[in-house]
């Protein structure tokens, strides 16, 4: 009897079974949850990775700027307003001691150690036929070579002359201010002995010059038009018949990956290419 019983029940549950697959249920195996968890953590991951891209152009950025301060108006925030603002802001955005640190010391030409720096130039190919030059302040030339052309290597482009694809300048940029009119400074430009001037997407006024007169031309247009420098700096501007316009995407990220690896080179001073695109 007991047998019975137990055959019944065993059959009454396998019908039960197959009439809950037969009205649309499934059973516990399924890779459906499997790959929902994949694809958020895809998602999860590739927003990581962008925000560690942004924050790296942003720690880059910022350690530019304050090092261009100290290098104009000197270490003590009591007689440099530009870099005590600056330190505010880098604060307020996270941006770690260390990085600081460095920045300021990289403004007076030293190591955070306190040994004098070497400007270290780069040039290379990378992907895409994209031409860079990449530099570099250090006390340990020999390293930063080292490092940074293997980060090259590893992304697949080639060290090689490039600096013949920009042209060497010095950068000017004043504070902002409402309806600025680049054309309204011309001539205090030509008086001051600049070579030219525009303004950016946040309307500032930029003036380019000579590289070795960069210092003594901004501060004479200081005083002719009454706007403080917020940055002054030597730079590699591209040359415009041989930029390069990245069209695919996928061309661009692999680019964005590359810039951010070469961010993560502690010394590092800018990165200098001759794209359409801003990275």
């Amino acid at each position: 009897m007991t047998t019975i019983v137990c055959k019944r029940l065993l059959q009454h549950r396998v019908a039960r079974a197959n009439r809950a697959v037969g009205d649309g249920y499934r059973g516990f195996a399924s890779s459906a949850p499997w790959l929902a968890g994949h694809n958020r953590w895809s998602q999860i991951k590739h927003d990581k990775a962008k925000n560690d891209k942004a924050k790296s152009k942003e720690r880059q950025l910022i350690g530019r700027e304050i090092s261009s301060a100290t290098q104009m108006w000197g270490p003590d925030i009591k007689f440099n307003p530009r870099l005590n603002f600056l330190l505010s802001n880098a604060k307020r955005a996270g941006i770690p001691k260390t990085v600081i640190e460095a920045a300021i010391a990289r403004g007076q030409g030293l190591s955070v150690t306190g040994q004098a720096l070497e400007l270290v130039t780069v040039e290379a190919i990378l992907p895409h036929s994209v031409a860079a030059v990449i530099e570099c302040q250090t006390d340990s030339k020999a390293r930063v070579l080292q490092d940074v052309r293997h980060t090259i290597k590893n992304s697949g482009g080639t060290a090689t002359p490039t600096i013949y694809l920009f042209e060497k300048k010095g950068r000017i940029v004043f504070e902002k201010k409402d309806g600025v009119d680049p054309d309204d400074y011309i001539d205090q430009v030509i008086e001051a002995g600049a070579t030219d001037i525009t303004s950016d997407e946040q309307g500032r006024l930029i003036v380019f010059t000579e590289p070795t007169e960069t210092k003594t031309v901004g501060q004479a247009l200081e005083k002719m038009i009454g706007l403080a420098i917020e940055e002054l700096d030597i730079i590699w501007e591209p040359n415009k018949d041989t930029m390069v316009d990245l069209k695919d995407e996928a061309q661009v990220r692999e680019l964005e990956d590359v810039i951010s690896g070469l961010r993560e080179e502690p010394t590092l001073r800018d990165i200098y290419l001759n794209t359409v695109q801003q990275f």
